[in-house]
């Protein structure tokens, strides 16, 4: 059994950390690499870095600032935000990056994630769906969470990983920033309907919910940032309690 994993996330936009409620409404939360740095040194497992203006910009993520976030950390590094190539790809992994993160470009160039996991393996290649459920049916979103697609949240992860992702980052944009809890429900479905690690993102606001996600799901990760910008608790308290609610954590 796949050990459970806690990984902060760090949404930046013009060099800042910031975070918001259902990817709106942005307030800064820091500076990305003195936060990375205290994540590692707090005991995260990983950590994600989303420039998540990038693509809405129609830019690149900003190497410069990935490579100081990966001088500072000792622990795998995962990058998303304007990939739209197999360059864009090398230089993120030039730069320091473990993994990266694609989630508008996959939906418009689907061959994109076999031809990344054909170049650097399926084990670097994160597809991030963000879902939202209307009329009955969770459907996929892009270009950070803007633009509705035709495209069903778990046909999608199928897809993601017939085509050769290695992992899934899943947001629940209802969720996101809430601090209400996991939504459980699609985490469920998405998590049991693939056999690729599911990391699962938005609503953690207190400790339980972590106990709740990793109880009720397969999900291998959970992924949270305002609890641990704020401070509600650090990685290393999380990780106490979740050994003593006996779930098997790294």
């Amino acid at each position: 059994m796949l050990k459970k994993r806690i990984i902060p996330c760090l949404d930046v936009s013009e060099g800042r950390t910031v975070k918001g409620v259902n990817f709106i409404s942005l307030a800064d939360a820091g500076d990305p690499v003195e936060q990375a740095q205290r994540y590692a040194d707090e005991g995260a497992d990983e950590l994600v870095f989303l420039d998540i203006t990038a693509t809405v910009e129609k830019r690149k993520t900003i190497l410069g600032l990935v490579e100081k976030v990966a001088a500072a950390v000792n622990i795998p590094f995962t990058v998303g935000g304007g990939i739209s190539s197999v360059s864009d790809v090398a230089a993120l992994l030039n730069a320091g990056a473990d993994k990266i993160s694609i989630n508008s470009i996959a939906v418009k160039n689907k061959q994109l994630i076999s031809d990344l996991a054909m170049a650097f393996g399926s084990q670097c290649i994160v597809v991030a769906i963000d879902t939202t459920m209307t009329e009955g049916k969770w459907w996929v979103y892009t270009e950070g969470g803007r633009t509705l697609t035709d495209l069903e949240c778990v046909s999608w992860a199928l897809e993601a990983e017939r085509l050769g992702a290695g992992e899934i980052l899943l947001t629940a944009i209802g969720s996101d920033g809430t601090q209400n809890g996991f939504a459980l429900d699609i985490t469920l479905e998405v998590s049991n309907a693939v056999s690729i690690p599911v990391i699962a993102s938005g609503g953690a606001g207190n400790m339980r919910h972590f106990r709740e996600l990793f109880y009720s799901t397969e999900a291998t990760g959970a992924l949270a940032a305002s609890v641990f910008h704020y401070g509600r608790f650090t990685i290393g308290e999380l990780k106490e309690y979740l050994k003593s609610e006996k779930i098997a954590v790294r």
